[in-house]
């Protein structure tokens, strides 16, 4: 089956670049030129991953991205031309993957994609299905990857639902930022540890009554993070 990828990018020579490489590798590409264009296309065609530009015309990169996370957790690659940390963070905030800096060599981004694409893949696969695991006001359910606190649905990311199922399928473990950021982004992942604080710090936000003294994901300090109830 080819993979399906969507480039969103308003600069037309990168997107043919792009995309004629991609298709070299058999994958099959669609493209869109502006944030409201890409939103539609993702809504209306399902993709294995979504290369996606931070600076777009109508909506920018970050507000599409926020308006994919609420229907899909379809892996969104970041393309940002600054190589500013905090522009980097803040894609990941907003619920993309991963992010590659411009100028990019197209050989690292089809590399990246590839990796991605693998993952998400195996993850399926080893996934427990159907299976819904109950920790006091805490409802998460594995196949549908959906999560509620007190019979009321939460809205998370791919990967801050990914941080909470290793968390809370091994309770009391304790995991540090290298050791998340290895299993839950992979050894590819070429950003750094407070990319998982970031992440830590908004599912505390989304599950805990009192994000700064919570009952379910805990810090040890100096050493990482750890779920109990």
């Amino acid at each position: 089956m080819a993979k399906k990828v969507l480039v969103v990018d308003d600069e037309k020579l990168i997107v043919k670049g792009i995309r004629f490489s991609l298709e070299q590798d058999d994958m099959e590409v669609d493209c869109a030129y502006d944030g409201e264009e890409a939103v539609r296309m993702a809504k209306e065609k399902e993709y294995d991953i979504i290369l996606l530009d931070l600076m777009l015309p109508k909506l920018d990169g970050l507000e599409v991205c926020q308006q994919i996370r609420e229907f899909s957790d379809v892996p969104i690659v970041m393309l940002t031309a600054k190589g500013d940390d905090m522009d980097k963070i803040m894609g990941l905030e907003y619920g993309a993957d991963d992010y590659i800096t411009k100028p990019f060599n197209i050989l690292e981004v089809k590399a990246r994609l590839k990796a991605i694409i693998r993952r998400t893949a195996q993850k399926a696969v080893s996934e427990p299905k159907g299976k819904i695991v109950e920790v006091g006001d805490l409802a998460i359910d594995c196949e549908g990857r959906r999560v509620s606190i007190a019979g009321k649905e939460v809205n998370l990311t791919a990967k801050e639902f990914d941080v909470l199922e290793l968390l809370v399928f091994n309770p009391n473990k304790v995991y540090s930022r290298e050791n998340l950021l290895n299993i839950v982004w992979g050894y590819e992942y070429p950003g750094d540890v407070r990319t998982v604080d970031v992440h830590i710090r908004r599912l505390r936000e989304k599950i805990e009554a009192n994000p700064s003294e919570p009952k379910y994901v805990h810090t040890k300090w100096g050493v990482g993070y750890y779920f109990s109830h």
